[in-house]
This record gives structure tokens, sequence and C-alpha cells, in this order.
């Protein structure tokens, strides 16, 4: 039954393509090309999990002493909170749900406030594919902390499941110990990319580009901070900026537009106070780092570089269209460098030295590396 609704409900989604698409860049501004993607990557979880919904097995061993048996059971784990941010609303939330549904547990999804609309869309296709009512519950506020905080000491929730920032993680985490509510976190990211003298600049300053550009750079897995190194650090600059450059900035439903707007003005605020900050400690704007005219928070692709170690955007996630490059000349002085932040979620690692890139992607405290074939 579960699989049966879940499947069901993948159909559904990749019918509507179109529909949801327009919904999600209507409501957070990711051009249409893009929101098609995600449509299509948020439904394969509806998919996978409704064929996972029917391996949920157990076991039996025979215990170490010979006399007895160990039967091991599988059961939901109980009611579950799934929390999910605003920059890929249906994604995560189908990311999410997905599992919760197939193992049999109850939830309640709380979409972050700047896109609600994506998430009733989905709670709606889950009840015409048939998931019976109580099952998912959809809460939509302005106010999280009203509305988590009693959740998570109230003794009923059983599962947390939350993306998004490092700040907010750490007072749910703390707020879950109270009840012991299991939980799982993605939170914030710093990546670094790092090109090696040897990296072939055609593969690295594409990889750059996906790694730095995906869903505008409103990603946790966004290329935050870039380290070139020095011989190449000029030559890679100049491309990438010609690429950032040649982007077309637009609404997300115009046809040709690669960046749409972002989310909303404290965000586009940000970006900018962070480009001004890198330039007033000495670095240097190739492309972009001006607001533009008219409205809408559109903000335009932008490279800087000479990029200082003191510089704020070094320490925050920019969740922008803006690459800070800065220049190194060895391994240890870089891997050390890549390091010094306490968010570890993602590297990206151009080198066509493949013991190189093994070794360096041990030495990064990341959970994710991204070393491409070149």
């Amino acid at each position: 039954m579960r699989s049966e609704i879940l499947r069901r409900a993948y159909e559904i989604i990749v019918s509507r393509t179109e529909e949801l698409a327009l919904l999600m860049t209507l409501e957070m501004g990711k051009p249409l090309d893009q929101g098609r993607g995600e449509v299509a990557y948020a439904a394969e979880f509806f998919r996978w999990f409704s064929e996972e919904a029917v391996r949920v097995d157990g076991g039996m061993a025979t215990a170490p002493d010979g006399e007895n048996h160990l039967m091991v059971l599988r059961q939901p784990v109980g009611p579950c909170l799934l929390i999910t941010p605003w920059n890929f609303p249906l994604a995560m939330g189908t990311r999410k749900i997905g599992p919760a549904i197939a193992a049999g547990c109850t939830t309640v999804l709380k979409p972050a406030p700047q896109t609600p609309l994506s998430s009733l869309a989905l709670a709606a296709i889950l009840t015409e594919a048939g998931l019976p009512d109580g099952v998912l519950n959809v809460v939509t506020t302005s106010d999280a902390a009203g509305v988590v905080e009693p959740l998570l000491r109230g003794g009923q929730i059983r599962k947390l499941s939350f993306t998004g920032s490092t700040q907010v993680g750490r007072i749910l985490l703390a707020q879950c110990a109270d009840t012991v509510v299991r939980p799982s976190m993605e939170l914030g990211g710093n990546a670094p990319v790092i090109v090696f003298d040897d990296a072939d600049l055609d593969v690295a300053v594409e990889g750059t580009m996906l790694a730095k550009m995906r869903n505008m750079g409103e990603a946790c897995t966004a290329a935050n901070r870039i380290f070139v190194h020095r011989s190449l650090a000029d030559e890679f600059a100049a491309r990438l900026a010609h690429r950032m450059a040649a982007l077309t900035v637009g609404p997300g439903t115009a046809p040709g537009t690669d960046v749409g707007p972002l989310i909303d003005d404290a965000g586009r605020n940000k970006v900018h106070d962070l480009v001004c900050d890198a330039v007033e400690h000495g670095a240097k704007v190739l492309t972009g780092g001006e607001l533009p005219d008219g409205p809408g928070c559109f903000y335009p692709p932008t490279v800087l570089t000479g990029v200082s170690a003191g510089a704020a955007v070094m320490g925050t996630e920019i969740f922008g269209p803006v690459a800070a490059i800065l220049t190194f000349d060895d391994e240890d002085e870089v891997v050390a460098a890549a390091n010094d932040t306490e968010w570890g979620l993602v590297s990206y690692v151009f080198t066509r030295d493949l013991d190189r890139a093994l070794r360096v992607s041990e030495r990064l405290e990341s959970g994710m590396y991204y070393i491409p074939r070149s």
C-alpha cells in the first residue's frame, strides 16, 4: 500500500512538471529550466522509496552462545517532524516525506515561510495518490520557533529531519535532547574549490561554474571559496569571469534566463554586503558586484580576485552568484586553508594526478568530495 501510494505520487509529479516548475519559479525565483530539473529530482525520491517500502526487512542469527537466536525487527520510529528549506522546496519535501511514508511513519511537515505553496501542492498530490488523512500534516507559519519548539519538547515527535542553517541546527539539537528525539541534520556549507597547477582549465572552469551557479548559488553545496594555484590564477579568473558575465539575469519565467532573482531583499543585501566587505579588504571585482537598477531581488554574477582571508565572505555562506578567488602555492597550504571552517559539507578538487586527488580528499574535512575525471 505505501509503495503504491509513493509510486502514484511519483507519476503525478512527473505528469505535472510544468505546473510545479512554474510554481517554484514564482515562489523563489529559480529559472524554469532549473525548476523542471528540480521536479525530476524531487519525483525520483518517491520512485526510489516506493521500491524501498517493500524491502523493510529484519533478520535472525544464532547468538554467540549457540543456544539462542537474535531476531531483528524493523518498525516505524514514530511521528516525524520534517523541516524543509526554501531553496529546493519540492525536492527537500519528497526527500524527507518519501522515507517516512515508506517506513510507515506519520509526519508533520513545516516548510520555509518563503515557499509554502510548493509543500501544499505536494501534500495535495499525495492525497490524490491515496495517502490517508492525517499521515502528512503541513504546518505553514512565519513563526518557526513558536511551532517547532513545542513539538520537539512535547514528547510526541520521535524523529526530526532538518535541512537549514547551522545556527538553527544547533538550537534544534538542544531542543531534541530533552525528549531524546532522533535528529538528522543537513546544515550549512562553506565549500572549497581547489584548482591545482596541473588541472585541465576547461574542466576546472566548467566544474566551478556548475558548483557555483546551481540554483543561482543558493545551495549549501555551492562553491564558496575558490583556491587556485598561483600559476593558473590569472587565466582561470579571466575565463571564469567571461563565463559568469555571459549569463543572462532576469525573471525566472523569461525564456533564456540563467540567473533569476534571489529569494528576498535580505538575501540580496547580504550578498552585496559580502562583496563590498571583500572589496574593502582589497579584493578586485572582475565582473558584477553592483546592485542593478529597477525592482526585484536580482544580483549579477560576480567574480572577485585577490580576496583576503580576513574578508567576511570567507567565513559566511554566500548563498548567491558570487565567486571569491584566492591563490595558493602548495598542497599543505591549501588543505589547511580549505579546512579552516566550521562547515564541512562538500569539497571540489581539480587535478590530473589521481594520487594527489585521493590524498587531498582524505585530508579535507568534508563529508562529500567532487573529483572530476579529466
